[in-house]
């Protein structure tokens, strides 16, 4: 008979190291839909498939819009990802700061909640939720992060 120690495996290690990555790679929220992990390739194409679905990426922008307003105050403009896909971002400035000093050829990473159009998509819930019921998204602008 061996009088060799039993080895045991730090299972706890093992689950606190997993825990520690997942937050990172949310973001510090908790990410509830498999596509939306999915969606935080550069050059991930979105389509109907992520209709629904928050979505993070970064893109330039190029061109800026008028604010619009379909119940709240919304800072539009139009973003060119690196697959060259465009998408409307409607960033509600009732819930979170408007960018100021946005302009054309600005590059602007986002997180939010994409819906699928016939001109490439929109992006809304580029805000905290005031609620607290699910994860909010949120704009970054020269440094600075807007929710």
């Amino acid at each position: 008979m061996s009088n060799k120690p039993i080895r045991r495996i730090p299972y706890g290690t093992i689950i606190a190291i997993v825990a520690v990555g997942v937050y990172y790679l949310s973001n510090g929220e908790v990410t509830t839909s498999p596509t939306a992990l999915a969606s935080r390739a550069p050059a991930a194409q979105f389509d109907d498939r992520f209709d629904g679905a928050m979505i993070e990426s970064s893109g330039i922008v190029v061109h800026i819009m008028p604010d619009g307003n379909d119940g709240a105050t919304l800072q539009r403009f139009v973003v060119l990802l690196d697959g060259g896909q465009t998408l409307q971002v409607a960033h509600n400035i009732d819930l979170a700061a408007r960018i100021e000093d946005l302009a054309r050829g600005d590059t602007i990473k986002f997180r939010g909640r994409f819906e699928a159009n016939d001109h490439g998509g929109v992006v809304r819930w580029t805000h905290h939720d005031p609620r607290g019921e699910r994860p909010g998204g949120w704009l970054e602008h020269a440094g600075n992060r807007y929710r």
